[in-house]
Parts: C-alpha cells; structure tokens; sequence
C-alpha cells in the first residue's frame, strides 16, 4: 500500500511502521519493595511508602542540625581551686609548674 506525491516525488510506505506496544513503565524502586516488606503490614502502597521515606529524611535531617549546632548551650564547667582562685587543669600536679 504505497501512496505516492505526485508533485512532491515522496513516497509514504503505511503499513511497515508499526508503534510498539511494550509498556516502558518503570518498576518499583528497591527502597520502596524493601519499606513496603519490612513495615509489617503498616505500609501497604508505593504512595504511603514515599510519606514514610519523607518522613525519615526529615528527621535525619533535624537530628544532623541538632548534633551540628549543638544542643546544649552552656560551657563546661571550670573546676577553681579555693585556696589560690586559679582554674584547676585536668591532669595538672596542684602547686606544680
């Protein structure tokens, strides 16, 4: 069934180009397969999967800043010696150079 221009000279051939049925639908991630198996029955699809792995990067995410800026405000405590008001070094022999 070839058609043909006449004032063109271009010839269209129909039936040999055929558009291929395959699916190219990407499988499942394998974190998502692993969430969704190692949950116990409490994440049942790919959509709350992706929730729960938002979830965990947030916290990842605050816990990093947490330990980064630290979450205690206050210095360690400077141990003074009564006798002499000087600040007593770790390790130091007391009355030593």
């Amino acid at each position: 069934m070839d058609q043909h221009d006449e004032s063109s000279g271009i010839v269209f051939e129909n039936d040999q180009f055929q558009q291929s049925t395959r699916s190219f639908r990407a499988q499942t991630p394998k974190i998502v397969q692993l969430v969704i198996n190692y949950s116990g029955g409490l994440v049942k699809n790919e959509r709350q999967t992706n929730y729960v792995l938002l979830g965990f990067s947030v916290l990842a995410i605050i816990v990093s800043v947490f330990l980064v800026f630290g979450g205690n405000g206050s210095a360690a405590p400077i141990n003074v010696d009564p006798l002499t008001g000087m600040e007593i070094i770790p390790g130091q022999v007391p009355g030593g150079i």
